[in-house]
């Protein structure tokens, strides 16, 4: 392990003081950068949550501090590990800062202070003997609250069908958190709304609330009329040489977004929907790579009388109207509907 992972990994057993009632965008203050905080409890093996990989997404941060608070006189249920991420980008909002590892692309192998971090992090609770995990975000764009995972699993399943019958499974990207701990023990990533909004906050403190005091996950299979599930086909992302904009009387951009595009997120759009003007003369088209890192754009998408239009019916996820985020991550998800498997 370099000496700059081990710098930049802060590792704690104990709340620092004034963390519970810290702004996020204030962290910095208390913590030197990412932070590792160990918490005893009645039953030994932790509940892992993460927040703040994204600097502009405070709920898991603040989730966490509601539900701490709950147990200031009391001694938690459950062990729990709390990492916090990004506090450099949660100081200025940002997702992450330019220049630097988005926090929840470096849980894979790789080079670098920030792989060998999560490397180390994933190591220390392999030998914890970790219950669960769980990672935290906001969405920048108008989506329902819910849960993904990363193996069609009924303990994963029912992880995730605590916070919400709408269950995402994806296997891309690479590096995420949640894929990486599931190695380890049942594992999802929970997505609570856009920033800002009170109910995201509580309904992710009681969820978490509820798994620090569960017992174990049973295995006992789903009954299938208590899940909707969708599994993502493709990363849909803007190529970098196109240009783009969300105003409709700009018309030097290659594509031109409509206003409410993320309107569209969890509804199923028929073909030929509208997704963009084309600038004339144009007939660029979007990224969409699949999990075998194929593009599949033109299956998707094609230009029609200067308009970049549906080819097939799909299921968009995570459409926003944040064209930095657009830039460092993507545009949305694909995704279709899939039954509970007979057999898991």
């Amino acid at each position: 392990m370099s000496s700059d992972s081990k710098k930049l990994l802060q590792v704690r057993e104990s709340i620092p003081d004034g963390l519970l009632d810290c702004d996020v965008a204030d962290l910095h203050n208390l913590l030197e950068g990412p932070t590792l905080i160990h918490l005893r409890g009645r039953r030994p093996e932790p509940l892992f949550i993460s927040v703040l990989l994204h600097g502009n997404e405070p709920v898991g941060m603040q989730a966490v501090q509601a539900l701490l608070k709950r147990y200031v006189a009391k001694q938690l249920p459950r062990a729990l590990s709390i990492f916090i991420g990004n506090v450099s980008a949660a100081r200025i909002g940002m997702r992450r800062l330019d220049g630097q590892a988005d926090y929840n692309r470096v849980w894979s192998e790789g080079t670098g202070a920030e792989h060998e971090m999560t490397s180390r992090i994933v190591e220390i609770m392999r030998e914890r003997n970790i219950f669960a995990s769980i990672d935290v975000h906001n969405n920048t764009g108008l989506n329902p609250h819910y849960a993904c995972i990363n193996r069609l699993d009924n303990q994963f399943l029912r992880l995730a069908m605590n916070y919400s019958r709408t269950v995402v499974y994806f296997t891309k990207p690479e590096g995420v958190q949640s894929k990486a701990f599931a190695t380890l023990c049942p594992s999802t990533t929970i997505e609570c709304g856009q920033p800002g909004q009170a109910h995201g906050v509580e309904h992710a403190a009681e969820y978490l609330d509820a798994v620090l005091n569960m017992a174990g996950l049973t295995d006992r299979p789903v009954n299938k009329q208590d899940i909707d599930i969708v599994q993502t086909l493709a990363i849909v992302k803007v190529p970098h040489s196109v240009s783009f904009s969300f105003d409709s009387d700009d018309e030097d951009v290659d594509l031109c977004f409509s206003k409410d595009l993320d309107h569209m997120n969890f509804s199923e759009l028929p073909i030929g929907t509208v997704i963009a003007k084309v600038k004339n003369g144009s007939d660029v088209l979007l990224h969409a790579m699949d999990a075998n890192g194929e593009d599949r754009a033109s299956e998707y998408f094609d230009v029609q009388d200067g308009k970049l239009c549906t080819k097939q019916t799909i299921l968009p996820s995570m459409l926003t109207l944040n064209e930095k985020v657009i830039r460092q991550d993507c545009l949305c998800y694909l995704m279709e509907s899939i039954s509970v498997p007979e057999r898991l």
